[in-house]
């Protein structure tokens, strides 16, 4: 059957302006990293691109290694947008990277003009698409000068490849030398993407405040810590939990651990009384600070997106709630 999204889909979205430029992205956008690879059902992963799209999700975050097997994640959404999503394609925030490893040899990885030009070609050759709207540097290239890093997202903006450019995990030093860099190449930098939870909040010190000063937007990633600041741990652990999968070893170095899920009981008891769900709480400290434009979440079904989604109807933390998580967290 056709696909026809919901008429109304813009009216309870909250959509915030990245950094001072003149775009607007939703307050959720959706992450492809995981549960969008060759390996998984391809009708769940239908439904949660077009749910979200429903409810004003105009974000969808992919990167050339995204899957698994790496690639694939591209090209699962690429056949979602030609039998759902190409009639709204104007409506929709596609981004990209690259910067992580993606094919065997010297051009496979990191942030030469070589690998990234290459890179995003296959990417939309995967989705189908003539151009995508952020396209990101994955990750700072310590070999390469980021002038040539620079130079290849303003070429890649310039060719048409992609609206936008964008960086990703780079330090404060990082982002002032590339935001300066883009600027006077003519191409302002988008978006940095960065991790940030209450576990992990590193861009605290001093990125926040570049990312001010600089006029560049914010979307974090792992908003719930890979699935810790939800309640899927407090009770009887489910057997697809990615702590599981993984053996309590997830990416990024976070861990299930008692002393984390001490913090989560206790921080899950401001959420029940604020009326949310522990990830609705921990979703809206991560957009408490203006300078954050978005939280990008993943899910493995559907239901994951509608819950984060309300989040936007309870965004407000007094005082009294920061200062308690505070107590907590530290």
């Amino acid at each position: 059957m056709k696909y026809s999204p919901f008429e109304k889909r813009y009216e309870d979205m909250t959509y915030n302006r990245s950094g001072k430029s003149g775009l607007l992205l939703p307050a959720i956008s959706l992450g492809l990293w995981y549960n969008f690879g060759g390996v998984d059902p391809i009708e769940n992963c239908r439904a949660m691109c077009r749910r979200p799209f429903d409810l004003g999700i105009t974000h969808f975050d992919l990167a050339n290694n995204y899957g698994p097997p790496p690639g694939s994640a591209e090209e699962t959404f690429g056949r979602i947008m030609k039998k759902d999503l190409a009639p709204f394609r104007d409506e929709m925030i596609i981004s990209s990277k690259a910067g992580y490893y993606m094919w065997p040899g010297p051009y496979g990885e990191w942030g030469s003009r070589k690998n990234l030009v290459a890179s995003l070609d296959q990417s939309l050759k995967r989705m189908g698409l003539d151009y995508v709207d952020i396209f990101y540097s994955h990750r700072p290239d310590p070999d390469t000068p980021l002038e040539e890093t620079m130079s290849a997202l303003d070429y890649i903006v310039r060719s048409g490849r992609a609206l936008y450019a964008g960086i990703s995990t780079y330090d404060p030093e990082q982002t002032r030398q590339a935001s300066r860099i883009l600027r006077e190449l003519g191409t302002p930098c988008l978006i940095h993407q960065v991790r940030y939870n209450m576990f992990d909040r590193w861009i605290e010190d001093g990125l926040l405040d570049t990312l001010d000063d600089e006029g560049i937007g914010c979307i974090v990633f792992t908003p719930l810590a890979q699935g810790i600041l939800t309640d899927k741990y407090l009770g009887k652990t489910p057997e697809s939990a990615r702590g599981i999968k993984y053996k309590g070893s997830l990416a990024w170095g976070d861990s299930v651990t008692e002393a984390r899920l001490d913090k989560v009981r206790k921080l899950n008891k401001i959420a029940q009384a604020r009326g949310q769900s522990m990830a609705q709480l921990a979703i809206a400290w991560t957009l408490r600070n203006p300078v954050v434009t978005s939280a990008l979440i993943g899910a493995s079904k559907v239901s994951q997106i509608e819950d984060c989604v309300k989040t936007l109807a309870n965004l407000d933390l007094s005082a009294e709630e920061v200062k308690k998580i505070e107590e907590i967290l530290t």
